[in-house]
Order: C-alpha cells, then sequence, then structure tokens
C-alpha cells in the first residue's frame, strides 16, 4: 500500500458480549447444584408442596440475627431491635423475631392490627408511616406505643386525638437529611437542614399531651456506604443535645431505621454483594462509635433502636421453581422460560438473584435470558445467566428472595403458591396456603343482572 492510498472507512460498532465466568478451560457456570436446604431434599419439598414455592430457612433467620445483634451489642450498651413487618410480614417469619427478642416496627394499621394478633404488647410496637387514620392514632395512644410522627398534619391530628382521650401519647419525629446519599430521602418526616425538625419539636414539647421519647430517621434503603449512617447519627445526637439543654429533657432512644444492604447483587453492579455490601460489623462500628462521642451522661445514654428488615431475611428465603420450556430468540440467544416470574419474584427488577439448579449437571454452559410465565414482556427473571442444560422439568433455587417478595408480590395472571418454613431440626411446615380460584372471588360479588348469558 502506497503511502498516499487511502484507507478504507469501516464503521465502528458495539457489540455486547455475554461472557460467563472465564477459568484455563474457558466459561463455566458460577454455581454448584442445589439439591438440599437445611439438609431437606429440594425435589421432597416440590413433591410435596409444589412448584413453584417459597422457602423459608429458621435456622438462616436466628443466626442472622444473633450476628447482627452480636454487632451492636459488643460496641453499645442498648440495643434494641425492631422487626420491619413491610419486608416480610408472614406470621411465622415475624414470630421468629419476637422470640429472639425483637419489637415490631409497623407502617400501616394493618401492619399494626397483625402485630397485635402476634401478640406483641402495644408498648413494644413502633408506629410509623406517613399514613394514620384518627382510630389508628386512638387505639396506638391506648396501647401506649411509640407513634413517629411524619407531617405536621399528623401532629395536629394527634393532638386532637389526646385531647379528647385526655391521654398522653409517646411519640418521636421522623428527621429526614443530607447524609451525602442522593437523591435525598426527603419525602419523609421533618428536614433537619432546614430547622423543620427543630419546629416539629419545639411544638411537642410545648404540648401537654404529648411526651417526645426519641428521634427517628430512616436515611434510604440498600445503603452501601456505613459512613451515611455516621452523618445521621451525629445529626440526631445534635438533635437530642440540643433538646436537653434547652428544656432539660434526656430522649430515651435514637432510632436509626433501616436501610442495611443484604448481599444480593444490584442489578447493573459490576461486583457481586457479597464484595461491596457493608457487614453488620461496619454499620455498628460507624453507628455506635458515633453516638458514644457525644457526651451524654451515663445514665441518659440514649436506647439505640434498629429496623433493619432486608438484611436480616434476604439470605433466608428461597424459591424453588421449574423449567416451563427452552427457545431461541431471534438474535439467537438461548431462552428459558420458567414457572415462576416478577409477579412472586418482583425483587428481580432490582437484583441479578443468584440462581442454581437443583440436580446435577454438565460442564457445557450456555449465557441465557430467563423469562417467567406472565404474558407480558418486562416479566426477565435474569437478563443474561450462564447455566448448562436444563430441559423441561429441570428445578432450579433462587437464593435471597426473604426480603419484600412475599409483601410485594401480585395476584397477576398466576395465583400466589405455597410458602413453607424449615425449623431448627429440619421439619417443614406449610405456613400460608397457596392461592385457589376461590380464594380470589371470595372478595367479589356479583350483580343479580350479570350472573345469566347467553352466547351465540
Amino acid at each position: 500500500m502506497s503511502a498516499k492510498e487511502k484507507l478504507r472507512y469501516e464503521r465502528p460498532s458495539i457489540r455486547k458480549m455475554n461472557a460467563g465466568l472465564m477459568n484455563k478451560f474457558g466459561t463455566r457456570t458460577e454455581y454448584a447444584p442445589v439439591t438440599h436446604i437445611d439438609a431437606v431434599p429440594v425435589k421432597r419439598i416440590i413433591d410435596e408442596y409444589g412448584s413453584p414455592c417459597f422457602v423459608i430457612s429458621e435456622k438462616t433467620i436466628r443466626k442472622t440475627y444473633q450476628s447482627a445483634q452480636r454487632a451492636f451489642k459488643t460496641r453499645y450498651p442498648k440495643v434494641q431491635f425492631a422487626w420491619s413487618y413491610k419486608t416480610n410480614y408472614l406470621d411465622a417469619v415475624c414470630n421468629v423475631f419476637h422470640q429472639e427478642g425483637s419489637w415490631a416496627e409497623v407502617v400501616s394499621g394493618f401492619e399494626y392490627e397483625k402485630a397485635i394478633r402476634n401478640g406483641v404488647p402495644g408498648n413494644k410496637i413502633i408506629f410509623n408511616g406517613p399514613e394514620k387514620s384518627l382510630a389508628e392514632l386512638k387505639r396506638a395512644v391506648e396501647n401506649e406505643s411509640m407513634i413517629h410522627i411524619d407531617h405536621f398534619d399528623e401532629l395536629y391530628d394527634l393532638i386532637e386525638v389526646c385531647d379528647k382521650l385526655n391521654k398522653k401519647a409517646k411519640v418521636a419525629i421522623r428527621v429526614n437529611m443530607d447524609v451525602g446519599v442522593y437523591p435525598l430521602w426527603d419525602r419523609f418526616g421533618f428536614n433537619y437542614e432546614s430547622f423543620g425538625a427543630w419546629n416539629a419539636i419545639t411544638k411537642i414539647m410545648n404540648t401537654e399531651n404529648l411526651e417526645l421519647v426519641g428521634l427517628h430517621t430512616h436515611i434510604g434503603t440498600f445503603m452501601l456506604t456505613s459512613n451515611a449512617y455516621a452523618i445521621a447519627a451525629a445529626k440526631l445526637c445534635d438533635l437530642a443535645i440540643n433538646i436537653k439543654a434547652k428544656w432539660n429533657k434526656a430522649i430515651q432512644y435514637i432510632d436509626m431505621g433501616g436501610g442495611f444492604a443484604s448481599t444480593n447483587t444490584l442489578r447493573g453492579s459490576y461486583l457481586p454483594g457479597n464484595d461491596i455490601s457493608p457487614g453488620f460489623d461496619e454499620y455498628a462500628e460507624a453507628i455506635t462509635s458515633t453516638i458514644l462521642s457525644y457526651d451524654f451522661k451515663q445514665e441518659e445514654l440514649p436506647l439505640l433502636i434498629l429496623e433493619t428488615g432486608r438484611a436480616m431475611i434476604d439470605d433466608a428465603g428461597y424459591l424453588l421453581g421449574t423449567v416451563l420450556a427452552n427457545k431461541r430468540l431471534s438474535d439467537g440467544r438461548k431462552a428459558m422460560i420458567m414457572d415462576f416470574g416478577v409477579n412472586i419474584l418482583f425483587t428481580a427488577f432490582w437484583y441479578e438473584h443468584k440462581i442454581s439448579p437443583a440436580q446435577e449437571f454438565t460442564h457445557h454452559t450456555e449465557d441465557v435470558v430467563m423469562y417467567g410465565p406472565l404474558c407480558m414482556n418486562i416479566d426477565k427473571i435474569r437478563e443474561s445467566i450462564n447455566l448448562p442444560p436444563l430441559n423441561k422439568g429441570a428445578q432450579v433455587v433462587v437464593h435471597k428472595v426473604g426480603a419484600y417478595n412475599m409483601t410485594q408480590w401480585m395476584q397477576f395472571i398466576a395465583m400466589r403458591p405455597n410458602v413453607v418454613m424449615i425449623d431448627m431440626k429440619n421439619n417443614v411446615h406449610l405456613i400460608r396456603r397457596k392461592e385457589t380460584v376461590d380464594t380470589l372471588t371470595s372478595q367479589e360479588e356479583m350483580p343479580s343482572y350479570l350472573k345469566k348469558f347467553k352466547l351465540a
């Protein structure tokens, strides 16, 4: 080619590479087969309870709870966990946490009722959330529950309720703040920086029938930086110190809320959750060292309340499912259709869930798009996952599904399945029955004029 000859132009292109994990032999699957959960055969559970089926490990719940408790109680003398009902409010799950010593944290009248029915004393229930009816506030006051006020309208409603009852309510305020993580979670509570929180505190301190017993924050969800909690704890401590200085009132507790990340892997994350999620020790160190650095008298050191949900339960939940079919998409990729979809695995929108075959498999693997059975294009469980060939009828185990899937699941196209719990002795218990058509239609009413029809 002469120096004057012009090179031929080739248009650049970008191609997605669906590569599996590499070793010296080439691509391989990431996971070993999971044939048992807590020594119970997966195939036995499916045979007895059907597919799909959720499985909760009581052993994992208790181990995780005790690990979290150890992390905080070895660093701070006064710690109390309150189980976040919205994360998983199946009664059996809640009662495992209550047996471990956890109070209840609820965000609705419905959840409050479940806590009461589960036997939680009213004064061990923290009532959060922006929606509390007058009747629900009245019940919470009568039960001496801790009411966390979210906005001024709720504050005025509560004053009205207490005046009618001629009874004092134990209250805290929810405080939102800038902790260096954006966007700010400023929808809930009173803002710290704009003095909204201090204004609410001032109104409460000057109201006869309200007793300010605590300060609460919940800075976000799946927080991957423990330093944000140190900043939040410092701002709550600042409020507590100023309350003491102005009114000589010692705050009984500081509630740091939840938001601790589980070890699930977020969609789009370069590294797996195990590598980037802080552990309980890291969160505990950030929070407790901050509180202890403030000048609280020893006898006035506030109780530290924690409402962590996801990090407590995610690892304890599994979803068992079955392959319905395999096919090739128009671009040549392999697609696998499962008997569960985003209707019951809502967190598939957020996470790259680990999925393991439930039987032995070959060393040959291929990148697969994993779909659910729903007639909607967004029913995609994994965009790309490296798996061995799994024929129709093969079974899989989806890991770390204990948080939110059994509260945010939908009755859409398919009904919700059985949920079982494996106890400490590896016995399997049915804790929620699968739905039937009768379950769904029992709440319907048919107008008489629509009961009959004739089709041509």
